[in-house]
């Protein structure tokens, strides 16, 4: 061992590494690997907001911003936030712009909670949630989905999770990495345990527009919400924007104003670049968002329909791009089924462990890769089940 992790401190070398990411330097490194690993979309940004960034640059607009992020970013949040899910925020006291949705509840954690606090979430989950409450000394309390019910999240599961000590309910729909929803009636059972409770709600939206069947609903749109939940959203995934990391938090002023002290002194702002280029997204993105819509909607009907026909139940995810398949009828563990996928047929799932414990038995498809790859690892995947079928 390096003589050198003496220095690290415990809680930050207990915490496991990515799952995700092991499964992806892997790949990176294996020719003619066909990886359904990450939840990157395939598809190139739009021009038109490329272009947004790019005139950016050219106007010489390369300087820090105010720490919420532009008048002009805030203000065009504010009017998508209310037309498209309900809620009016105020930009100058209620909006900020974030580094991703991941820095946005980084700093939300560490604004609102004291060593020792409790937070809820649910499982299977993106894989930062429970590693980001640990990093602030207070304790993440899983509460379990199930594939007969969709992954959605049971309000009595969540009532019978809760403990003394609960501040705040982190909630993700659509989720990763199961593509579990939640209808209105069973976001009402949970806004009212959350008012009962007296619990802050995060609401990780950012795969809320790549919603299939049905309308998303946003819990902060529901009475007595708005003032104890903090909207979280981005770019990278309806939009195609990863690489420009650029999300947003929307909530009470109070909350907001603690997230900005946190994000003042390890951030200072988002990149202006990136700013401009959501306004774009935001102002005439919409038909762009559309069509990978529908290309997603394709390639997951294809998948879930292919998983189903190899014997490895999946039920059809109602949004974001990932299919959660039963692996139990082969026999291994998760991490066993992906391991020996992508040795033997260089085809990269990622363990369900890695999203929670409620991940056994399930590994996860992205589909946010071209049909042609999923053709082929569908191909792939076959082969492997029937060698281990017959053996």
């Amino acid at each position: 061992m390096d003589s050198s992790s003496r220095f690290v401190a415990r809680h930050v070398a207990s915490l496991p590494k990515s799952g995700i990411r092991d499964f992806f330097a892997i790949v990176s490194k294996m020719k003619d690997a066909v990886s359904l690993g990450i939840g990157e979309p395939d598809f190139v940004t739009p021009y038109h907001i490329r272009e947004a960034a790019i005139a950016s640059l050219e106007k010489g607009r390369t300087s820090y911003t105010d720490n919420r992020g532009t008048q002009q970013f805030r203000e065009e949040v504010s009017r998508y936030v209310a037309k498209n899910y309900g809620p009016e925020y105020d930009p100058e006291t209620e909006i900020l712009a974030t580094i991703g949705v991941s820095e946005a509840l980084d700093i939300l954690l560490r604004a609102v909670l004291n060593p020792g606090d409790k937070v809820l979430y649910h499982e299977p989950c993106y894989v930062s949630y429970a590693p980001s409450v640990a990093l602030c000394h207070a304790e993440a309390i899983p509460v379990r989905t199930v594939s007969a019910d969709q992954f959605a999240l049971d309000p009595a599961a969540l009532r019978a999770a809760w403990q003394p000590g609960c501040k705040l309910l982190v909630i993700n729909f659509p989720t990763n990495p199961t593509g579990g929803t939640a209808d209105r009636a069973k976001l009402e059972a949970i806004a009212k345990f959350a008012i009962e409770k007296d619990l802050l709600v995060a609401s990780d939206e950012i795969y809320s527009e790549l919603t299939f069947e049905g309308d998303h609903v946003s819990i902060a749109s529901l009475p007595g919400m708005r003032e104890r939940t903090i909207f979280l959203h981005g770019f990278s995934k309806a939009f195609a924007m990863t690489g420009f990391r650029i999300g947003y938090a929307c909530g009470p002023a109070a909350v907001i104003d603690g997230m900005l002290k946190v994000h003042q002194y390890g951030i200072m702002c988002a990149p202006i670049m990136s700013q401009e280029a959501a306004v774009e997204a935001l102002r005439n993105g919409r038909d762009s968002m559309l069509h990978m819509r529908y290309k997603y909607r394709e390639r997951r009907d294809f998948i879930v329909r292919r998983f189903n026909e190899l014997g490895l139940p999946c039920h059809l995810p109602r949004g974001a791009f990932y299919a959660f398949p039963d692996i139990t009828s082969t026999g291994m563990d998760s991490m066993t089924f992906a391991q020996q996928l992508l040795e033997q047929q260089k085809v990269a799932m990622v363990p369900g462990t890695a999203f929670g414990a409620a991940g056994a038995g399930f590994c996860r498809a992205s589909f946010s890769t071209s049909y042609e790859k999923i053709h082929e690892a569908g191909e792939r995947i076959a082969r492997f089940l029937d060698t281990i079928r017959k053996g």
